[in-house]
C-alpha cells in the first residue's frame, strides 16, 4: 500500500483520536496526544504526523514532542498507533519516518522512545543507556530507546524528563 504522510491539520483530530483509541486497550494513548496539544512547552507544530491510504482514511499516527535530558531539549516519540485494519502493511513506519524526518529538518537531534526492542531499531533506535540516558521509572534497558538525528551534534546525558502529560 502506498501512504501519504503529512503532519496533523485541525480535520484530522478526531481521526487521530480514532486511531488510537482502535489501536490501544484504554483511552490513555488518545487523552495523551490531547493533553500534549494542549502543551504549548511540549507541542512542537509539524511534529505530529499522519499517515493516510489511498482512500484518504488517517491510517497511522506518530507523535513527536518535547521532552528534556538533564535541560538538553530533547523529542519523545509516541505514541504511535496504526487502525488494526491497516496494522503490519507500513503506515507506523511512513508516519514515524515523516516524523523523523520533519524533527532532523528542523534542527533536533535527540529522539527517545520507550517501546517495543524488536521494532524500534529498524529506524535506528538503540538503547538509551548507551548514551548515558535513563528514564525516570524503572523498565527494562532494551525497551529505552535513543536515536540521535545529527551524530555531528553531543548528546546529552542523564535523566529523562517528560511533559507534565505524561504523569511521570
Amino acid at each position: 500500500m502506498t501512504w501519504t504522510t503529512r503532519p496533523e491539520t485541525p480535520g484530522d483530530i478526531d481521526a487521530i483520536r480514532a486511531v488510537n483509541l482502535a489501536a490501544f486497550p484504554t483511552a490513555l494513548e488518545a487523552d495523551l496526544v490531547e493533553a500534549l496539544r494542549a502543551d504549548r512547552a511540549a507541542w512542537i507544530d509539524g511534529l505530529s504526523v499522519v499517515a493516510a491510504a489511498e482512500d484518504g482514511t488517517v491510517a497511522g499516527y506518530a507523535l513527536l514532542s518535547r521532552c528534556h535530558v538533564d535541560g538538553e531539549p530533547a523529542l519523545a516519540l509516541g505514541p504511535c498507533a496504526v487502525l488494526p485494519a491497516y496494522q503490519k502493511q507500513g503506515a507506523g513506519s511512513a508516519a514515524i519516518r515523516t516524523a523523523l524526518a520533519a524533527a532532523r529538518d528542523m534542527g533536533e537531534n535527540l529522539v527517545l522512545v520507550l517501546g517495543h526492542p524488536e521494532y524500534y531499531p529498524r529506524f535506528g533506535f538503540v538503547p538509551a543507556s548507551g548514551f548515558g540516558i535513563r528514564p525516570p521509572f524503572d523498565v527494562p534497558d532494551e525497551a529505552m530507546m535513543a536515536l540521535t538525528l545529527d551524530p555531528a551534534v553531543p548528546v546529552p546525558t542523564g535523566l529523562i524528563r517528560y511533559p507534565a502529560a505524561f504523569g511521570v
